[in-house]
């Protein structure tokens, strides 16, 4: 566009230095600084000319708002460092006296820096809270992760413990049923067994329970850890059946938490031994072999009709292999076998 003196007229120089002004913004964003020192080079060298600023002056305005938009505190002060001898520079080389824009610049330049500000305390403000709700979905996941843990282990739980009680006094009351005419010193030894049973029930239960209610809990016994005398009562209640039972356990030493997965383990067998085989014996045998403790549950006996699949056999093996241990179980020479391996260790004797 045409310009008086004492400005120099437009030439290809002058379109050059237009264009340079603007492309120094392509860098705003990846490196603030350097933008700035562009668009501040382009204005000086401009005003040195001897052209006019014209739009020249809103690049580095725009560099300086970005220097406080996305820079650090180092590339502020550097934004500022660079800013005042650049306005002394367009002050002494512009050909007209500009002293009195100075205040119009100055003003310019600060709110520029303002803004800076503002879109720099937002942008943070915006990352703080990506950051918190990604933190919120992380923590709700892991809580949910934990929950379903929990809730799997208290069904096993209560299939392992309370399932098993109920099918021993299911299992009683009818043997006392069939003899009660005919014995009735067995059928009240039954019903005594029953009772018995059912009170431990109550106390599986309580266990369970106080899992849920953590201030009653603080107050109360610890966890579960099942010892030989834990085993020995567990077979009685199956010998009160009528069922034979052998057990033999040598001394061996196990982690408590390992220790409850054998005795769950042997209950969950005798369970399934009671209810899937009509007659026969039932031997358990626990003995170590070097660092491992080996349970063998074996149960003799034609199987019932009517076997139903169930959760027993999946929450043995899962038990086992939560220990560092393994399981197997199925049909052996006619015979149904469970057989597990625990770490050893030297916590609870059993």
């Amino acid at each position: 566009m045409p310009v008086g003196p004492p400005y120099r007229p437009v030439d290809a120089a002058a379109v050059a230095l237009a264009a340079a002004g603007p492309l120094a913004l392509l860098w705003r964003s990846a490196a603030p600084l350097v933008s700035l020192v562009a668009a501040d080079a382009v204005l000086v060298v401009n005003a040195a000319a001897g052209y006019t600023v014209g739009f020249l002056a809103w690049p580095s305005w725009i560099a300086l708002f970005s220097c406080f938009a996305a820079g650090g505190s180092r590339v502020r002060g550097a934004a500022v460092a660079i800013a005042v001898p650049v306005v002394a520079a367009y002050v002494a080389f512009d050909p007209v006296d500009t002293v009195d824009a100075l205040p119009y610049i100055g003003m310019t330049s600060l709110v520029a820096i303002a803004a800076g500000e503002i879109s720099h305390r937002r942008t943070r403000a915006a990352a703080a809270e990506a950051r918190e709700a990604a933190e919120s979905r992380a923590q709700a996941l892991a809580a949910e992760r934990l929950l379903l843990q929990e809730r799997g282990r208290l069904a096993r739980e209560l299939h392992d413990s309370l399932g098993h009680t109920v099918n021993v006094m299911v299992m009683q009351a009818g043997v006392g049923r069939r003899v009660f005419a005919d014995n009735p010193a067995f059928a009240r030894e039954a019903l005594e067994s029953i009772e018995t049973v059912g009170r431990t029930a109550l106390d599986e239960l309580d266990r369970l329970l106080r899992v849920l209610q953590p201030d009653e809990r603080r107050a109360r016994t610890g966890p579960f850890a099942p010892t030989v005398a834990d085993l020995e009562e567990l077979v009685e209640r199956i010998r009160a059946t009528g069922r034979p039972v052998e057990l033999r356990a040598d001394g061996v030493q196990l982690t408590a938490g390992s220790a409850r997965a054998l005795y769950r383990i042997v209950q969950e067998a005798l369970t399934n031994a009671v209810r899937h085989s009509q007659a026969g014996p039932i031997r358990v045998e626990v003995r170590q072999e070097a660092d491992r403790v080996l349970l063998d549950v074996t149960s003799e006996g034609a199987p019932a009709d009517d076997v139903a699949p169930g959760r027993g056999l999946v929450n043995m093996r899962e038990r086992a292999r939560a220990e560092g241990g393994d399981l197997e179980a199925g049909p052996v020479d006619g015979r149904f076998r469970v057989r597990a391996h625990l770490p050893a260790g030297t916590m609870v004797p059993a």
